[in-house]
C-alpha cells in the first residue's frame, strides 16, 4: 500500500468506485487516529470506540458515491462518526467512562521523533491528565476542544460539524481551555491525547475489510 500513500482521498475514492476496493485500506489506516480521538472525546471506552469506528468506516464505504468533494473528506467522515456516537448515546443508557484501559508501554501512532524516551513518557503522562480532565467538562465544550485542538480542524469546519456559529466555536474553545487550565498550562502535543496505538491499526483494517467483503457476499 506504500505505493498509494501519497494519493489524495479524492483519488483513492475515485479508484475504489471504479472497482479497486482494497484501496479502502488506505482510508482506514489514514483516519484510524482521527476517529479514535472522536470516540474517546465522547467518553466512550476503548472497545466501544473501536466498534463505532468499524461502523463508521463501513457506513462511509456504503456512501462513497455521495461524497462529492465539496467538503474535506476528513470533515465528512468525522460527521459520520459523530452521528454514530450520538445515536449510540441515545440508544443505550450512557455512562461516562473515563480512560482506564491504557497500556503505558504501547507506542502512539504519531510520535514526535525528536523527543527522547523521557520526554515521550512525560508527553503521554500529560496526555492522560488532559484526557481525564476532558471527561469532567460539559460535552459541548469537550467536543469543540476535541475538533479544534486535538483533531486540528478549522474554525469553519468545527462550526459546521457542531452546527454552531464560528463565534461560538471561539467562545466555547476559550471556555474549555479555561476549564482545563490546570491540566494544560504546560505545553502538550495533540497527538498524545487519545492516541490510537499502532498495535490496533492492523486489527481495525482487518475488521473493516472483512465486513466489506461480507457485504459483497450478501
Amino acid at each position: 500500500m506504500n505505493t498509494y500513500s501519497k494519493l489524495t482521498e479524492i483519488e483513492i475514492i475515485s479508484r475504489i468506485l471504479q472497482g479497486e476496493k482494497p484501496l479502502y485500506e488506505i482510508i482506514v489506516r489514514r483516519f484510524n487516529p482521527t476517529l479514535y480521538k472522536i470516540g474517546r472525546s465522547y467518553n466512550y471506552n476503548h472497545q466501544d470506540t473501536e466498534d463505532l469506528m468499524q461502523d463508521t468506516f463501513v457506513d462511509a464505504y456504503k456512501n462513497l458515491k455521495q461524497f462529492e468533494g465539496r467538503a474535506d473528506f476528513k470533515t465528512w467522515i468525522i460527521r459520520i462518526m459523530m452521528n454514530n456516537c450520538f445515536r449510540k448515546k441515545q440508544k443505550y443508557s450512557f455512562k461516562n467512562e473515563l480512560s482506564t484501559d491504557y497500556n503505558e508501554t504501547a507506542i502512539p501512532m504519531f510520535n514526535n521523533s525528536q523527543n527522547d524516551g523521557h520526554q515521550s513518557f512525560q508527553n503521554r503522562e500529560l496526555g492522560f491528565i488532559i484526557e481525564d480532565a476532558l471527561g469532567t467538562i460539559p460535552e459541548n465544550y469537550r467536543m469543540v476542544f476535541s475538533l479544534r485542538e486535538i483533531n486540528q480542524l478549522s474554525v469553519a469546519d468545527t462550526a459546521t460539524l457542531l452546527n454552531i456559529s464560528q463565534a461560538n466555536v471561539k467562545t466555547q474553545l476559550n471556555r474549555a481551555k479555561a476549564m482545563l487550565r490546570t491540566a494544560i498550562e504546560k505545553s502538550y502535543s495533540a497527538n498524545e491525547i487519545f492516541a490510537f496505538n499502532e498495535i490496533y491499526c492492523n486489527a481495525m483494517v482487518n475488521r473493516v475489510m472483512t465486513k466489506l467483503n461480507d457485504l459483497d457476499g450478501q
